[in-house]
């Protein structure tokens, strides 16, 4: 079962990286053992599980992941690295400080939290501010309204299960958005510049900012993803079917750009009216 969580994603150019790594990446592309997209989030997972069922368990890996998601465009490589040690580190700091001392040793024994931050410590001691940049970012339970900003309707790919691709391979279940760098940023400008003018200084104001903030880290021939991960099991075929949430906040950005402000709050209501029906499945039983 895999995790219920959306990834947004960015795929850097092989150029992007040091002559090193463009090394290594493609002789990884080439490797015919690599994890293939539609068992990579099954492989990400399957790892975690057995990381953190351990006794004692270990919150991050001992050593970084030389695993990518990779894209392919016209003969140019596209490369996400899945960075799972820097990811897992970030999530335990975020956990463990939103966690009372007491219920986290009942998840993770002191000794090995402590040892787990001194790690990360010492890791952004040695790169700095830019060795904490991550090419994937994840939701639990539901897709924010920002991460729709970059992307429209036209640019949406869903299968359900079960479809042929153009390939002639089984497609798995999913729901995707694929975008470039120079369309992602433009889209968040413009959101931000709509949002702070009409708006001011909303939630949705920080949440766009912050975003757009972080496509400004890579390079700007840069491909930007949306990928609903394991929450299309929350979801049934016409729901998914349903489900044009992009559409939808660019149809209430433009409505609101225009002065035509009921439009844009109907919009704008159905896609949180539909992530928070979702959203509230964490807490059921």
């Amino acid at each position: 079962m895999l995790p219920y969580a959306a990834y947004l994603r960015v795929y850097e150019p092989l150029s992007a990286f040091t002559p090193s790594e463009r090394s290594s990446w493609a002789a990884y592309a080439r490797a015919a053992d690599r994890p293939r997209r539609a068992s990579a989030l099954q492989v990400e997972q399957g790892e975690a599980v057995r990381r953190l069922a351990g006794v004692p368990p270990t919150p991050a890996p001992a050593q970084e992941s030389p695993n990518a998601y990779l894209r392919r465009v016209e003969e140019v490589l596209y490369v996400c690295p899945w960075q799972s040690r820097l990811r897992s580190w970030l999530a335990f700091s975020r956990f463990r400080g939103a966690t009372p001392a007491r219920l986290m040793e009942r998840f993770i024994p002191i000794p090995v939290a402590e040892r787990t931050a001194d790690e990360f410590d010492r890791f952004k001691r040695r790169g700095g501010a830019t060795a904490l940049r991550t090419h994937i970012r994840t939701s639990r339970w539901h897709v924010p309204a920002a991460w729709f900003v970059p992307f429209e309707g036209g640019e949406r790919w869903l299968a359900l299960g079960g479809e042929r691709s153009a390939g002639g391979r089984v497609a798995t279940r999913n729901l995707l958005y694929v975008t470039s760098m120079s369309h992602a940023r433009r889209r968040s400008a413009r959101a931000l510049q709509i949002i702070r003018r009409k708006m001011g200084e909303v939630a949705m104001t920080s949440e766009v900012e912050e975003m757009a903030r972080w496509l400004e880290e890579f390079h700007p021939h840069s491909l930007v993803e949306l990928d609903y991960g394991g929450i299309v099991h929350l979801m049934e075929d016409d729901k998914l079917r349903a489900d044009q949430s992009a559409a939808e906040i660019a149809a209430a950005l433009t409505g609101l750009e225009n002065g035509e402000e009921e439009l844009a709050f109907a919009m704008y209501q159905r896609v949180i009216l539909r992530w928070r029906s979702i959203q509230l499945l964490e807490s059921a039983n």
